[in-house]
């Protein structure tokens, strides 16, 4: 992993912002920059939901309100078996599984919890070799900050990374469930904003709220709104604006 080189693939620019796509050996990613500016400017790495792929609306929309709300560079890549990457059998079985159990009306967490573990396996060290492509950017560069923004599977990914990856200094997480991050989540004592549905249908209240418990962090916040899974406001990604321009030390420009 480490040997391959990031490869730039495809770039457009538009409002402000320039979308590159690129690859690092078998992991495709893409890259939101400020189209302004040659200073160096900090990177929020973004990991999607299960099911999700690296320019879902959910990545284009939070990565279009950091560039242009605190000027940083934003990298989300398809996790295994997501996006442009292939699935594999172990996917497709597992995929299938959580399809079925829906369906029943069954639990899905044990499923995904199972899942989302082995990705995150998976994930992690790809994530690390990106972070070290990437701050050989000469816009980028290895002394900025960065940081992390995690929904779902993004964030059974990310407390292990966070846990182990000393440049992320602060991280934006939506809840999920603990069972296989506890430990992990201990280890994290960079500042936190974690999101949680209070009447989230797939990971119960007491699951998120137990995640939240396990952060070390000094500096933890938790925002918990009302509504279902699927139902965070849109105004929670301008607070994560406001979180990482004030841990990166850059100005958020006025609401016109």
């Amino acid at each position: 992993m480490h040997s391959d080189s990031l490869q730039f693939t495809a770039a457009t620019s538009a409002n402000g912002i320039v979308e590159r796509d690129f690859t690092l050996g078998e992991v495709p990613g893409v890259l939101w920059s400020p189209v302004s500016g040659a200073e160096r400017a900090p990177l929020v790495l973004m990991g999607h939901g299960g099911g999700g792929h690296k320019k879902h609306p959910a990545m284009t929309g939070r990565a279009q309100r950091l560039v242009t709300g605190c000027g940083c560079h934003v990298a989300v890549i398809d996790a295994p078996g997501h996006g442009d990457r292939p699935r594999t059998a172990y996917d497709e079985q597992e995929v299938a599984e959580l399809r079925r159990a829906q369906a029943a009306g069954e639990p899905e967490g044990p499923i995904v919890v199972r899942y989302n573990a082995r990705l995150a396996e998976l994930a992690v060290p790809e994530w690390r070799a990106v972070l070290d492509a990437l701050q050989q950017c000469p816009e980028i560069g290895a002394e900025g900050p960065v940081g992390y923004v995690g929904i779902g599977l993004g964030t059974a990914i990310g407390v292990p990374l966070v846990a182990v990856e000393p440049r992320i200094r602060a991280a934006v997480l939506v809840a999920t469930w603990p069972d296989v991050l506890i430990e992990a989540a201990r280890q994290i004592t960079v500042p936190i904003e974690y999101d949680l549905q209070w009447d989230d249908e797939r990971v119960p209240r007491e699951a998120g709220l137990a995640l939240f418990d396990a952060f070390a962090s000094q500096e933890k916040t938790l925002h918990a709104n009302a509504g279902k899974h699927l139902e965070l406001p849109r105004f929670e990604a301008d607070s994560a604006v406001r979180f990482f321009a004030r841990h990166f030390g850059r100005a958020v420009p006025s609401p016109a």
